[in-house]
């Protein structure tokens, strides 16, 4: 699912059909559903996608580009492998796309959204990569555009796929200088970018950082493998927050063997005051003092990623919360079982 800054937005369901004793004859038909601006209730229109058996599953990818506008993306190991479907008139009709980058974008335009390709392989599987770099995918035509500077991030730069509210983008990588966890921030759509290190617990590479904009507050989990206690899934090393925008940085939480939050989903999620939600794997947990102490929340596991229209949660296989602070969340469904459009 994702959203536009305009309320507008695209959702991808699959409905599968099968026998658990000869899954191979199963299949699943996969559908677009989109919510016009203004409209009071989602529309099911026809998906680019083709049906997939029941023992392939479902891997498709979809990107929002503005009003009306979406990249639909085949599941597939590679640009070679993989089929895209642009719109850009609310999923009426589809138009194939090449998913193979091309040219230079010079910056950002409003309604793009920021990834990674391979820039350079490293001759073995097609899933290995030497080093990556950041690619817009454009609202013009759904092609994707290495972008023209890109932050000095070591080989695996972790773009935030959309702008945060204050219009900023953020990349997380390593500072090249001491391999350790550093994040960039572009004010000006990916023209240039301003490095800083966070002040991690450890020396050692983590695997990338989930930055979350709120007002007059950044905050940066820091995520990799945890030392002492039980192995988990999604851990978080670190939260660190920044009051300057990003150029200084305060260590707040700190995981250890046992205290909680020791993982997150999504992103961490900014609210008024020192208020902050950390969506772990075995419930949500909330800090009112900045991060330094969480407790409970009394709210189950949360996903919670950032959409040009506000924060996004989803906490069942139906069930989403949408809020623009951080603080209030209007709930909807979508994709429930026995539900018509």
């Amino acid at each position: 699912m994702g959203f536009a800054s305009d309320g507008s937005g695209f959702a991808l369901l699959a409905d599968c059909v099968g026998d658990e004793r000869a899954p191979e004859t199963g299949f699943c038909r996969q559908h677009v559903a989109v919510l016009d601006r203004g409209a009071k209730s989602w529309a099911l229109r026809r998906s680019p996608l083709p049906e997939t058996r029941g023992t392939d599953g479902v891997s498709s990818q979809l990107r929002v580009l503005g009003p009306g506008r979406a990249l639909v993306e085949e599941g597939g190991a590679g640009p070679e492998a993989r089929r895209s479907w642009f719109t850009r008139d609310g999923g009426r009709t589809w138009g194939e796309v090449d998913a193979r980058p091309s040219g230079t974008a010079p910056v950002i335009p409003a309604g793009a959204v920021l990834t990674t390709d391979c820039a350079q392989p490293a001759g073995g599987s097609v899933d290995d990569c030497a080093r990556e770099r950041l690619v817009v995918i454009s609202p013009e035509d759904g092609r994707r555009r290495p972008l023209a500077r890109g932050p000095l991030l070591g080989a695996r730069p972790r773009p935030a796929e959309v702008v945060e509210p204050d219009g900023s983008w953020w990349v997380s990588g390593t500072d090249p200088l001491s391999g350790r966890a550093a994040v960039a921030v572009s004010r000006d759509q990916g023209r240039s970018w301003s490095v800083s290190r966070l002040p991690s617990p450890t020396s050692e590479p983590g695997r990338f950082t989930a930055v979350a904009v709120g007002p007059g507050v950044v905050y940066a989990a820091e995520m990799g493998e945890l030392k002492g206690g039980d192995p988990v899934k999604n851990p978080m090393r670190a939260l660190h927050r920044s009051r300057d925008g990003g150029r200084t940085w305060e260590r707040m939480w700190t995981t250890g063997p046992v205290a909680e939050p020791r993982t997150l989903l999504g992103i961490p999620v900014p609210g008024p005051g020192g208020r902050v939600l950390i969506g772990a794997e075995d419930r949500e947990y909330v800090s009112v003092d900045g991060g330094r102490n969480f407790r409970p929340s009394g709210e189950g596991s949360t996903y919670t990623r950032r959409t040009p229209a506000g924060l996004l949660r989803h906490s069942t296989s139906c069930l989403y919360d949408i809020s623009v602070d951080g603080g209030r969340w209007a709930e909807f469904v979508l994709g429930c079982e026995g539900e018509s459009f």
